[in-house]
């Protein structure tokens, strides 16, 4: 069996938690490790931006005097988005799931288009029409 990789230099304890669940439930290819190591920074930094949020105003003033959302909500919404591209791209099955088995509802409900079309290709064959 192979060694689990060591989590990379730099990350904080929430991204070290993530790399030690995520390479002590499965064996990445070059890729996911690629993957792994972008979305345990990701949540290291959303967790930075989350904690700057929690004392900061939601408010700030604009360039005209207006009020503004404060610019670290939007990184964070950034950073979230970024953080569920990554884990969609590592596709790791969840608990108990089927190993190549589709999570999302948009994946999920192709798959059932696509095999409801090839069910009725075959009954056509079958019945010669």
């Amino acid at each position: 069996m192979a060694a689990k990789p060591p989590p990379p230099h730099g990350l904080g304890a929430p991204g070290r938690r993530l790399w030690r669940d995520v390479v002590a439930a499965y064996v990445l290819d070059p890729t996911e490790v690629a993957l792994l190591v972008a979305a345990c920074r990701t949540v290291d930094e959303l967790v930075r931006l989350d904690a700057e949020l929690a004392v900061a105003p939601l408010l700030t003033t604009g360039s005209r005097g207006q009020p503004v959302a404060h610019p670290l909500l939007a990184e964070a919404r950034q950073h979230r988005r970024t953080l569920e591209q990554l884990s969609r791209s590592l596709a790791l099955p969840l608990p108990g799931q089927q190993v190549g088995a589709v999570r999302s509802p948009q994946q999920r409900d192709a798959a059932r288009s696509r095999w409801r079309a090839v069910g009725r290709t075959a009954a056509r064959e079958v019945s010669g029409g």
